[in-house]
């Protein structure tokens, strides 16, 4: 089952271009890339599809059903998780209370609640350690860890997350994949947005690649590893359309 459809997408900011026609699709279970060079779209891709940028025209399909006009927080409360660039945690608070707030505004009962925390500490032991610690006092590869994690305290259905890369040391960056293979493997579909080609496709099943706001390739993961047209897109060199 195709758990997201977009269907020729735009978005502008003003008389701007963000992306445009955008049409790509998401399978149930699957981890999908969106690469690019900076300023091609991808984040506003994201922010289209949870709600924090309005789309121009285009249809935006979630398990089937239609996303276009719903509000930013009916579609976390339908499953659906953006983990932002930058990682945006309240640094004042704890690690603890960043988790909690992952569940605000959701569906999950306060007597699951507590269960749903023992969960993902289970899944994220390293916070288990900083629990009761200042989220502004870990560091970046530890904030970007309790980010992801605090996205999946809804259990999401879709897990987006911007970037998970930037800033990182190699050490924290192995660690944070790792950690987005086993999100994964709990049967979230996860749509990633990332810089670093080679980490995105090794982890992903399929890429689309944009370009000035447009898709200029997609494919299975192997076979955009090996096209010469990848490394083109970056540097601003490939024209027509995907294939």
């Amino acid at each position: 089952m195709r758990a997201l459809e977009l269907e020729n997408l735009s978005v502008y900011y003003g008389p701007v271009r963000g992306v445009e026609d955008v049409t790509l699709h998401v399978e149930d279970g699957e981890i999908v890339a969106l690469l690019g060079a900076n300023g091609a779209g991808k984040s506003t891709l994201l922010k289209a599809i949870s709600g924090i940028a309005a789309s121009k025209s285009g249809t935006i399909r979630y398990f089937g059903d239609d996303f276009a006009k719903k509000s930013a927080h009916r579609r976390v409360l339908g499953g659906l998780v953006h983990v932002p660039e930058g990682r945006r945690i309240f640094t004042a608070l704890t690690v603890g209370e960043n988790l909690e707030l992952g569940l605000y505004g959701t569906k999950v009962k306060r007597t699951e609640r507590a269960d749903r925390l023992v969960e993902i500490l289970e899944m994220f032991p390293i916070l288990r350690e900083h629990f009761k610690r200042l989220s502004g006092m870990l560091s970046g590869g530890e904030q970007q860890v309790l980010a992801i994690a605090r996205g999946m305290m809804s259990k999401p259905r879709i897990l987006m997350i911007d970037e998970p890369s930037l800033g990182l040391d190699p050490q924290k960056i192995d660690i944070v994949y790792d950690l987005l293979e086993a999100v994964a493997a709990t049967g979230t579909t996860v749509l990633l947005v990332e810089q670093n080609v080679n980490l995105a496709l090794e982890i992903a099943t399929r890429a689309y690649v944009l370009q000035q706001g447009s898709v200029v390739l997609s494919g299975e993961s192997s076979a955009l590893a090996a096209d010469s047209r990848l490394s083109a897109a970056y540097l601003g060199e490939v024209d027509g359309k995907a294939r």
